[in-house]
């Protein structure tokens, strides 16, 4: 099956695509997948695995600038914070590559620059890093999540 994503128009249907992909590549990596009724939630899923539950922003992008893929890390013009994600997922539509990134990786940043094609790259270690969803919590973050 080619990659069609590219060809949507409506960036807004591109973008439920998107989450279509995310779902089915999620699922494919053991994770269970739920989905927050409505659209009023930061995040578009929640992962689950072993207990422990994620809430994960998908984002998609198809623009390329100066050889890199330029994704937004914005809701409404707005960074996403920490408390209300705990992870992108960045959706490199031509070259069907996921990025993992967790809040952290892009704090206060508008977008991100990922750049596939280089060997070394600001963002390279979380390319299809999907064990980040399955790892175990830091202690620094479980001790944060108790209080």
């Amino acid at each position: 099956m080619t990659n069609r994503g590219v060809d949507i128009k409506n960036r807004k249907q591109r973008g439920e695509w998107a989450e279509m992909c995310f779902m089915a590549r999620a699922a494919a990596h053991g994770l269970c997948v739920a989905k927050p009724y409505g659209d009023s939630a930061r995040y578009d899923f929640a992962i689950e695995y072993q207990g422990r539950f994620l809430r994960v922003q998908v984002k998609s992008t198809k623009y390329k600038r100066f050889g890199s893929y330029i994704c937004r890390t914005t809701s409404t013009s707005r960074p996403y914070r920490a408390n209300q994600i705990d992870f992108v997922a960045a959706y490199v539509i031509p070259l069907d590559v996921w990025y993992i990134l967790p809040t952290a990786a892009f704090q206060g940043k508008a977008m991100v620059c990922l750049s596939p094609h280089r060997k070394t790259s600001k963002y390279g270690r979380y390319r299809e890093a999907w064990h980040l969803l399955r790892a175990k919590p830091s202690k620094s973050r479980a001790a944060k999540a108790g209080r």
